[in-house]
């Protein structure tokens, strides 16, 4: 396919995210319904608002983010490709796997690097959790995001193959984003679930940097990042904006970064804090996840 042809298929019909927008909406709407007959209280509108308008932009945004992308990996698919593996059935397994375990590592470092937290942050910044703060994502995520999928058309994965299966992701991680739907039995072994992601939600101290799946849960379970639902979860983040305001909440960790390099002296320091996981500081007056956990 060209890509004057995955142009036309992205702004079309074709792209499953487009055909799971009414899902999502009737989804919302079956859940705030609950939230009222039941009196759950996890639906506030200006937090509701801002994530929708968080999500409108993000849409707008990361599509040209996915053009860019789809012409760097055709022309790794092309020219640089170990093999060229096409469309059978077993390649789309394999790419399956290779899809979940780079988005693990791509959501991972964005929690554990600060300059990319400054664009992911926004997905965590609602002290609600419900499926509307699905639609908060980040407007500047799209930058790097695909950058930890780059390996994948070099083995010989068509790009076609990538960006469908990390729609699929998409769609799925949604539903994820509800205090419904409790724990789902066996399930929770080897699938992210609801209450998995909860706990990615929370800001309780060991909650925190915890369970980064898209669907598979056995990458955080392999890689000593897994943590089950216990106590209550927290929601937000661990020093809140307080603000219903999409371009605050969009640039809020940009800015906070800005002031702290502001106030370290040294060149080496500065680059430190883009660069060292969040809360890290030069003169030690806050604290890591890991240090906090320690």
């Amino acid at each position: 396919m060209s890509f004057s042809e995955y142009l036309a298929k992205m702004a079309g019909l074709n792209d499953p995210v487009t055909y799971a927008i009414p899902v999502f909406i009737i989804a919302i709407l079956v859940e705030l319904f609950i939230d009222v007959k039941e009196k759950l209280q996890v639906y506030h509108k200006g937090e509701a608002w801002a994530s929708i308008a968080m999500g409108a932009g993000s849409v707008v945004i990361n599509l040209f983010a996915k053009f860019m992308y789809f012409v760097l990996f055709s022309y790794i698919y092309e020219n640089w490709a170990f093999w060229q593996l096409g469309f059978v059935w077993w390649v789309w397994l394999i790419a399956f796997f290779a899809d979940d375990f780079s988005f693990y590592w791509h959501h991972r470092l964005s929690h554990e690097i600060r300059i990319l937290w400054a664009a992911h942050s926004n997905h965590h910044s609602s002290q609600d959790y419900n499926l509307a703060v699905a639609l908060r994502q980040s407007w500047t995520e799209g930058i790097y995001k695909f950058l930890f999928y780059a390996w994948m058309p070099l083995i010989g994965i068509h790009p076609i193959i990538i960006f469908t299966l990390a729609s699929i992701s998409l769609i799925y991680q949604f539903f994820l984003h509800t205090q419904v739907v409790k724990k789902l039995g066996f399930l929770e072994w080897f699938m992210n679930t609801p209450s998995h992601h909860r706990v990615h939600h929370g800001t309780n101290l060991q909650y925190l940097d915890r369970n980064h799946a898209g669907i598979l849960i056995i990458w955080d379970r392999l890689f000593g990042t897994f943590e089950p639902e216990g106590e209550k979860v927290i929601y937000g983040l661990t020093k809140n904006i307080e603000t219903s305001n999409p371009l605050r909440i969009a640039t809020a960790e940009f800015e906070s970064i800005a002031k702290d390099i502001k106030k370290a002296n040294k060149w080496s320091d500065k680059i430190k804090y883009l660069l060292k996981p969040p809360g890290w500081s030069h003169d030690g007056s806050t604290k890591t996840t890991k240090e906090l956990q320690n």
